[in-house]
């Protein structure tokens, strides 16, 4: 019998016979098998029923790791699916991925079914789980695979594999009674999966194609054991008490109207805090030497043709004529931007030239995908571009990175990197994407930043640099990147005039930090519970009279804090001081002054503070100087 040499996660080589499948191997390291779900062989996911044919480099997959938790609920998803067929047999099969925390399975019903259906589809689940069914794949050739489907009248299934290429070995796994078209890998057997909540029932299209047909989408999550799926779903309960459509209605801080389907509307006490932001990032922006722009919404079709988005992003804009000629809605910034850096002649000593801009862009997005402000079709980015010098690449990048740290600590931001690569649909040669891919990676790494590679996930005109943020529950939103640009360039024909009296082309770097103020305005609602600090939050205090007889020094206290800038109300209605204390912790305001006969005859007030209580009687100047230095500083 022939041995293979099987290299383990710690460096050790051990020699096996051929055919010794993975589980096999790990047993016979006497280790535990219990956390054990997937393997890594060479770096491809495998099951643990793999036989291991040739030399191989493996590592063990467990929940905890982004690859084990992904598997661990791709299986989820098939008992799911296994359950809805015992329960209802005419069902059309669509798909049903893991996501990110969770798993869903999109289905065809006869008669659609509702969320009370939940229940019931959960106890079927419980009896596959309890029953252990061995997790077994088979393969078969792309006419087996399309004659058993076939047989099973499942179109989607069909669909899906006429989609395959010709001379594809088509995957399937079967559990029991259950077989689904799958390209795994997925756990041993279905009794693993000790832990499963489904959590909502929603529309999709299949295909997320409006003109095919409506599907019923089944969400779930699933985990190891109870102890970690309550956690979780405490963390949900959490996440719907911060839901930003619930706080943006009940603190009146934007509006989504069904005669804007997709295009929000911004509230006052929306717009004060859209106008921090601004005036934050503006402030900022000047400091690291940063001019501001704005360019035209609608532009001619040729700038489009000729910024390479109409053959690569056109089916997510919007269109209009004027004067018989095509125009389009911008879906990006950049275009623009490259229009004013060619509007003058450039030396190399003016660069670089740092061009920021708030500009909103219009995108055309399907509206089963919409949410909130979340997913919009129209949002404003902070959109920046820098025309340097080759050689200055580095050092930008390193001070956008610099920039970007300083915006995510004042918000007490968390956050992720990942270094995304060339897409399949791209401009320019192997060669450039190579060069602007490593000048990237070296300067993440010079300034010691950990980042995952995320294969081809950049722009069409070049590899990028995503931050992940981290909200308080531990939720992770993409929101700055920073693209690096040899393309736009050429094909804007910029230049700028070298030291040796010649024609040169600059770089570009395009960057948001925000991303989409609208997102980010949705991030920091669910982040702060709505509870915005005081810098941000559409009114810092409010004064509260305990009775008539002090509305005028209730008056008076409003009016300093009025000229020192603040921003303020009083409370004079006939109510209780109670109610009105309440009311004002609903709508979640940092300061409450109550006044009274005793604070006006000191000159003091009552300080309350919406998270710490009663904080007694206080000198207004102090206060005063006190919220000055916390709305300056940024105090979190």
């Amino acid at each position: 019998m022939q041995h293979i040499k099987v290299k383990l996660e710690n460096g050790e080589e051990v020699a096996y016979p051929e055919g010794t499948t993975c589980m096999d191997l790990y047993k016979g390291m006497k280790a535990s098998n219990n956390k054990l779900l997937a393997i890594l062989v060479d770096g491809k996911e495998c099951d643990l029923s793999q036989p291991l044919l040739e030399n191989s480099k493996i590592s063990f997959v467990e929940f905890d790791s982004s690859v084990g938790a992904h598997i661990f609920r791709h299986t989820a998803s098939h008992v799911l699916a296994h359950a809805v067929k015992r329960l209802y047999p005419d069902v059309k099969l669509g798909i049903g991925p893991a996501i990110e925390n969770g798993f869903y399975y999109d289905f065809d019903f006869a008669e659609p079914i509702s969320s009370d259906d939940l229940g019931k589809i959960e106890k079927e689940m419980k009896k596959i789980v309890k029953e252990r069914h061995p997790i077994i794949r088979r393969e078969l050739s792309r006419e087996e695979a399309f004659q058993f489907f076939k047989e099973r009248n499942e179109p989607y299934k069909l669909e899906l594999i006429e989609d395959l290429p010709e001379d594809a070995v088509i995957s399937c796994y079967e559990q029991g009674d259950f077989i689904d078209l799958c390209a795994g890998p997925h756990l041993p057997h279905t009794g693993m999966v000790k832990a499963f909540k489904l959590t909502g029932l929603a529309g999709a299209y299949w295909h997320g194609d409006e003109k095919n047909p409506m599907l019923q989408r089944i969400y779930g999550t699933a985990f190891p054991n109870r102890e970690q799926l309550d956690h979780h779903l405490q963390m949900l309960e959490e996440a719907k008490k911060r839901d930003h459509r619930k706080l943006g209605r009940e603190l009146d801080l934007f509006s989504l109207q069904e005669e804007g389907p997709g295009f929000p509307f911004l509230h006052n006490n929306g717009m004060i805090i859209w106008q921090e932001l601004t005036d934050f990032w503006r402030m900022e922006h000047r400091r690291a030497g940063y001019e501001e722009i704005r360019t035209p919404l609608i532009l001619n079709r040729t700038l489009w043709e000729q910024s390479g988005h109409w053959d690569h992003f056109r089916e997510n804009m919007y269109f209009t004529k004027i004067d018989d000629q095509d125009y389009a809605v911008k879906p990006m910034n950049c275009p623009g931007a490259m229009l004013v850096y060619r509007s003058k002649m450039h030396s190399y000593r003016d660069l670089p030239r740092r061009i920021g801009e708030m500009g909103i862009v219009h995108r055309h997005e399907l509206s089963g995908t919409l949410h909130g402000l979340m997913r919009v079709r129209s949002f404003t980015q902070d959109d920046a571009h820098i025309f340097m010098l080759p050689d200055q690449v580095e050092s930008e990048v390193a001070g956008v990175i610099e920039l970007m740290d300083r915006f995510y600590r004042v918000f007490g931001f968390k956050y992720s990197v990942e270094l995304s690569t060339r897409p399949e649909k791209a401009m320019g040669t192997r060669e450039m994407w190579d060069r602007a891919t490593s000048i990237l990676e070296t300067v993440l790494k010079e300034k010691i930043i950990d980042f995952q590679i995320n294969e081809g996930d950049g722009a069409f005109y070049g590899p990028k640099i995503d931050f992940h943020l981290e909200d308080c529950l531990g939720r992770s939103w993409q929101c700055g990147t920073i693209q690096l640009d040899f393309q736009m360039p050429e094909k804007f024909d910029l230049t700028y005039v070298g030291e040796d009296g010649a024609k040169h082309r600059p770089v570009v770097i395009h960057r948001v930090i925000y991303g989409s103020m609208e997102r980010l305005l949705a991030l920091l609602i669910e982040h702060y519970g709505g509870a915005f600090p005081a810098w941000l939050a559409p009114v810092q205090v409010i004064v509260i009279p305990v009775t008539e007889r002090s509305h005028d020094y209730a008056g008076q206290v409003y009016d300093k804090l009025m000229m020192d800038g603040f921003r303020v109300q009083v409370d004079q209605r006939n109510e209780k001081v109670g109610y009105k204390i309440r009311e004002a912790q609903v709508k979640k305001i940092p300061y409450m002054l109550v006044i009274g006969e005793k604070e006006e005859e000191s000159g003091e007030v009552a300080l309350r503070h919406r998270e710490r209580g009663d904080l007694g009687p206080q000198n207004l100047a102090s206060f005063i100087s006190d919220l000055k230095r916390e709305v300056e500083e940024k105090i979190i």
